[in-house]
């Protein structure tokens, strides 16, 4: 059985200068509306991009 994506969230809730990504996790502010909602091919798929994103703009 494969294992569930859980949350990113590392209760570090605040936002880059430009409102878009929070500096805790990296997810867009329409990645974590949706994050509850999401399958696991969805939630995987915003796991990889966070590896993609800015080093200052997540963990």
């Amino acid at each position: 059985m494969p294992q569930t994506v859980t949350t990113p969230c590392v209760s570090v809730c605040t936002l880059d200068a430009r409102g878009r990504l929070c500096l805790g996790c990296g997810r867009t502010l329409e990645e974590i509306g949706a994050w509850p909602t999401l399958g696991e091919n969805e939630r995987r798929a915003i796991m990889a991009r966070l590896n993609q994103r800015p080093a200052g703009a997540a963990r």
